[in-house]
């Protein structure tokens, strides 16, 4: 079985038949360490689905301090959504960490389809759920975790990412500084 397909039907089971029309609408394409995919005040009209390789999505202040929002690994799907949906701009930058081989989709190409199939349009509900959920514990281990046990979460949910990425990227995305994170990184190896 295609692994795209084994991994979509996670999301929703849909048929080997619907699964071909999507895969008509999609180009699998590869993105060099930095490649940006999402743009700072640039409507969105891609989304990605990752094959292999580390992405992050990110936002920057005023005087040009990054934060890491999201840091997307294998069969991820990544975009700038709120772009995608309300058809605006939106100030999150997505780049490449690693070389990354992603499945690229046109978003209004995947609207149509869903809007012709009910497997798709299925596919694209629960995908959202998926999404929806996903921020929502993020915001969650935000706010209830300390630095310590976001970094233990983040191990054990990405094992041997801070072996592929740098560190300043990790504390970014965990929301602490690297000093915290180097700190915490040797209070653990005491242990």
């Amino acid at each position: 079985m295609d692994p795209l397909l084994k991994n979509i039907r996670n999301i929703y089971p849909i048929s080997e038949q619907s699964f071909e029309k999507f895969k008509k609408i999609f180009n699998e394409k590869k993105f060099k360490k930095n490649a940006p995919l999402s743009f700072k005040n640039h409507i969105s009209i891609k989304f990605f689905i990752v094959k292999s390789g580390i992405l992050r999505s990110f936002i920057t202040d005023d005087k040009g301090k990054e934060y890491i929002k999201f840091i997307y690994t294998k069969n991820a799907v990544v975009g700038a959504f709120s772009s995608l949906i309300r058809k605006k701009e939106k100030n999150v930058i997505i780049d490449c960490l690693t070389d990354c081989d992603l499945i690229e989709v046109d978003f209004v190409e995947f609207k149509n389809l869903a809007n012709s199939n009910q497997e798709i349009l299925q596919l694209y509900n629960n995908l959202l759920e998926v999404l929806f959920i996903k921020l929502e514990n993020r915001f969650y281990e935000l706010s209830s975790l300390n630095a310590t046990e976001l970094y233990l979460k983040f191990k054990k949910d990405n094992p041997g990412i801070e072996n592929l990425i740098p560190l300043y990227h990790v504390a970014s995305y965990l929301n602490i500084t690297p000093v915290q994170l180097s700190r915490i990184r040797k209070d653990l190896h005491k242990t």
